[in-house]
């Protein structure tokens, strides 16, 4: 008799493993997301989000639902609880913001060429022909990374790109951002100091500049946005190390090293390097000029941030 308690036992456990004990989201029992839980998540159309105040550089960015309730629930369940079957559902609601920022900046893209070809220049193009979409990940702090086992944006974004690609966008990640300085706990500070923390603390690994040119359209990607800092400091780091001007100039290395709350790359962006790259279509992306598609996209952001889909 102990003996079958113990196989029901290590059976339970075993199941508790494969099959979730209970929804992410409302813990609802056995479901990864039951269906109330996905309509939450991804019923209803990405949408334009933008926190206020924004801070400097940050691109146009999707989120495919606010951040409460449900969505906040199977967020954290996935981030700090390690319920990794909900990096699926998440990886979907994320492909749909994705796709929502690349409809937004390719039409961007279009009327930029048009403009230029109007005005006598080569024009912008449509960058969907010029390769796969880059997803590039906002990378967790290496000691959140150990706290957890895993990093959930990363892993988010393997999701979404094996659902772009299954829905027949041809997509990759590019895990190509590195913390090259420790930051502050983000949880007790405001918007402003956020900025100033992590200011210079990404940066593209060695040789990750010539991957982020090889491809087509680049989005970063994150679970969640509130002040949008962290979104900032990655596309100043990917800014700063996708213009071949200033790679060949200073070297990759260069960026970061001084702390900044204004990206070091605006100031060559502004002048020769103007030169050597198309446009970047999204009108919060500043005055880059690194691409034809530059957005990005996360699961969830603070529902205040929805209020600019209201003017």
């Amino acid at each position: 008799m102990s003996g079958s308690r113990t196989l029901r036992g290590w059976w339970t456990d075993l199941t508790d493993l494969v099959l979730p004990a209970e929804c992410g989201g409302c813990g609802r029992a056995r479901a990864v997301l039951c269906p109330r839980c996905r309509t939450t998540l991804g019923g209803a159309p990405p949408r334009r989000v933008r926190p206020e105040p924004a801070p400097p550089g940050l691109p146009e960015v999707h989120a495919a639902a606010p951040y409460a309730d449900e969505v906040r629930a199977a967020l954290l369940a996935h981030k700090e609880r390690g319920a990794l079957s909900l990096a699926g559902p998440l990886g979907t609601a994320l492909a749909g913001a994705v796709r929502a920022g690349l409809r937004e900046a390719w039409t961007g893209a279009r009327e930029v060429g048009a403009r230029d070809a109007d005005a006598g220049g080569a024009g912008a193009g449509d960058a969907r022909g010029r390769g796969p979409v880059l997803l590039v990940p906002v990378p967790s702090a290496r000691r959140a990374v150990r706290t957890r086992g895993h990093d959930p944006a990363r892993r988010i974004a393997l999701a979404a790109a094996g659902e772009l690609r299954r829905t027949g966008t041809s997509a990759r990640v590019l895990a190509v951002l590195r913390q090259r300085c420790a930051v502050a706990d983000q949880s007790g500070l405001d918007a402003r100091q956020r900025v100033a923390n992590l200011a210079g603390a990404l940066a593209v690994a060695p040789g990750g500049g010539v991957l982020l040119r090889g491809g087509g359209a680049l989005v970063l990607v994150d679970d969640l946005m509130t002040t949008g800092a962290s979104l900032a400091e990655a596309a100043r780091a990917v800014r700063a190390a996708s213009v071949p001007a200033v790679e060949s100039r200073a070297g990759p290395a260069t960026y970061g090293r001084a702390k900044s709350a204004v990206y070091p790359a605006e100031a060559g962006e502004g002048r020769e390097e103007r030169k050597t790259g198309p446009r970047m279509a999204g009108r919060y992306g500043g005055g880059g000029v690194i691409r034809e598609v530059f957005c990005a996209a996360v699961v969830a952001a603070s529902p205040d941030s929805f209020e600019i889909n209201r003017n």
